[in-house]
């Protein structure tokens, strides 16, 4: 029964605006039974051929009946007018609706209600069909991320199985960084007077979720005090001398995967506040990868900062030996890379060539991220019992009980030293990094490094819908191509 005059008076019109309307996925595979007023409108019907293949019939959508009758917006309709506004390069929430008013045709294609109206040859008022821009905003901020991953997760999906098609295995190499998001907060502006700009006990006001983190940190001077200017009774130590750039902000970090001749995409992606190491992405995001890939990836590349021995032991296989991560070395504890030795037990060598004992193992929960085994090897002279005779180079800690080593008794706290990163395999694994590195900059370029936003639950979902672009993309020049 129409209880709305308007529509009783005009049944085509009732149909119209009444009848249950195609789903994007739908509306992609039949485009015959869509209105003629969207098939003649060239806008729509591009972002349709973009947006059409995911599986928007399946999306996880919200209690749509609620609030006494209310008109509800629902959040697939909403997902699809953000992946729009960042196709479209559309900066802030008023643009979009401006964008959707201005093109009638993306408000019946992406699923808003519509409120009917014979003033406009559509059948609808478009500016009545939208929420209002606060709304959309205020919808970005309050949407679940779950329904966002859905969309990302079938981006993934529509990709592996066009891969699947062309006989080709995606996955088995992956690359893993982190870009830094700049909160838009007055405390990040170095034209703006901030009293405290870098406490991180003040939270600015413009965020309340944001947090301070460093992108770039070193223990160097650009312009080093001149000798007479340095204090002799009071020196500085060297940690509290700190050059770096601090920001208010967020971290994304992704894993990519590149298939040669087509293309990078994403694979899984993470947003975390910026006071967040890199490393502390690692096991969220080789989760998530494990659960997209059903599989565990063999090889895997990432930067310095990833140089940990976690790292190398997630990708060390006994069944496969051939599978490693390729990171470079960075040096700490005073070893070059493949300057500690091991025998085959696995134990140190110390430098005047002898293989160093395990006096004892401890379980550690402070020196890495997870809990692991640590073990303390020391000279063999000394352990188990001391020999007649003295080290063979005279080593300057013989007079003080011998050399000792504390490290992590897993293997990949040996691959970290003993991993050839001079062979060619390992130079080719490592060319891969690149990938993650021009995903980086298409997300760059959709405004992921400043975005308008001022909630960190928000920024992830923004985050999320970039990277689902960034694969659709992907996927229909691909089906272009083909």
């Amino acid at each position: 029964m129409v209880n709305n005059p308007i529509l009783a008076r005009f049944p085509s019109l009732a149909h119209l605006v009444q009848s249950k309307r195609l789903n994007l996925h739908d509306a992609f595979h039949t485009p015959s039974k869509l209105p003629a007023f969207v098939l003649e409108c060239p806008s729509a019907m591009r972002a349709l051929d973009l947006l059409g293949p995911l599986a928007w019939g399946e999306f996880p959508e919200r209690n749509l009946i609620r609030n006494w009758g209310k008109v509800v917006v629902p959040h697939a309709a909403f997902s699809a007018a953000c992946l729009l506004k960042l196709n479209e390069n559309l900066v802030s929430m008023g643009d979009l609706r401006q964008y959707l008013v201005e093109h009638p045709a993306f408000i019946w294609l992406l699923g808003f209600p519509l409120t009917p109206s014979l003033r406009h040859p559509c059948g609808f008022d478009p500016h009545n069909s939208l929420p209002t821009e606060r709304h959309l905003t205020r919808m970005l901020r309050e949407a679940s991320n779950r329904s966002m991953q859905f969309l990302f997760e079938d981006s993934v999906r529509l990709l592996f199985g066009y891969f699947a098609s062309q006989g080709i295995r995606a996955g088995e190499c992956i690359s893993l960084d982190t870009k830094h998001i700049l909160a838009w907060v007055r405390e990040n502006n170095p034209k703006a007077y901030v009293e405290s700009r870098f406490d991180k006990t003040k939270q600015p006001k413009g965020d309340p979720d944001c947090k301070l983190g460093c992108k770039r940190r070193h223990n160097q001077v650009s312009n080093p005090p001149s000798e007479t200017a340095t204090p002799r009774s009071n020196p500085i130590p060297a940690k509290d001398i700190v050059v770096g750039e601090f920001y208010w902000g967020y971290g994304s970090g992704t894993v990519v995967a590149k298939i040669p001749e087509y293309g990078e995409f994403v694979i899984a992606e993470l947003t975390q506040t910026f006071d967040k190491s890199d490393v502390s992405y690692f096991f969220p995001l080789m989760q998530k990868t494990e659960q997209i890939l059903g599989f565990q990836p063999r090889f895997g590349t990432f930067d310095a900062a990833f140089d940990a021995w976690y790292v190398y032991d997630y990708f060390h296989r006994e069944d496969d030996p051939d599978a490693f991560a390729a990171v470079p070395y960075s040096m700490k504890g005073g070893y070059k890379a493949n300057e500690r030795l091991f025998t085959s037990e696995g134990l140190p060598i110390c430098k005047a060539g002898l293989a160093m004992p395990l006096q004892f193992t401890y379980l550690d929960r402070t020196v890495s991220i997870i809990e692991h085994e640590r073990g303390k090897y020391v000279c063999p002279l000394m352990f188990p019992e001391r020999a007649d005779r003295g080290c063979p180079i005279q080593h300057e800690k013989w007079g003080k009980k011998g050399c000792t080593v504390t490290m992590s008794t897993s293997p990949g706290a040996r691959l970290r030293y003993s991993l050839d990163r001079e062979s060619q395999i390992y130079k080719n694994i490592y060319k891969q990094r690149t990938a993650v590195e021009r995903i980086n900059s298409q997300a760059y370029a959709l405004g992921i490094e400043r975005p308008h936003i001022r909630n960190g639950a928000a920024i992830a979902n923004l985050n999320t819908l970039i990277y689902t672009l960034i694969n659709l993309r992907l996927y229909q020049r691909l089906r272009q191509k083909r």
